[in-house]
C-alpha cells in the first residue's frame, strides 16, 4: 500500500470536495492542514515545489487538483 498524505486548507472548496469523497468512501489517511500549521505548508513546498492545495502526496510524489486526486483514489483506494 502506498504511503499517502493529504494536504488541505480550511475554507478551500476543492479540498472539501476531496475530503467529502474520502468520508463518503471511508478512506482514512494522514491529513495535514497547511493553514493551521505553517510546518505543513513548508513541508508541502519542499515535496512539491509549491504550496497549492489540495495535494495528495503518494510515496513522496505530489498529485494536485481535486478531480485528479479523486480519480486516483477511485482507482487505487476505493473499497
Amino acid at each position: 500500500m502506498a504511503q499517502l498524505t493529504f494536504y488541505y486548507m480550511d475554507g478551500c472548496p476543492y479540498c472539501q470536495k476531496v475530503l467529502r469523497f474520502m468520508q463518503q468512501n471511508i478512506i482514512t489517511l494522514a491529513l495535514k492542514n497547511t493553514l493551521s500549521d505553517p510546518k505543513n505548508r513548508q513541508e508541502l513546498l519542499k515535496i512539491g515545489g509549491k504550496t497549492q492545495v489540495p495535494c495528495l502526496v503518494i510515496d513522496g510524489k505530489a498529485l494536485y487538483e481535486s478531480d485528479d486526486i479523486i480519480q486516483w483514489l477511485k482507482r487505487n483506494y476505493q473499497r
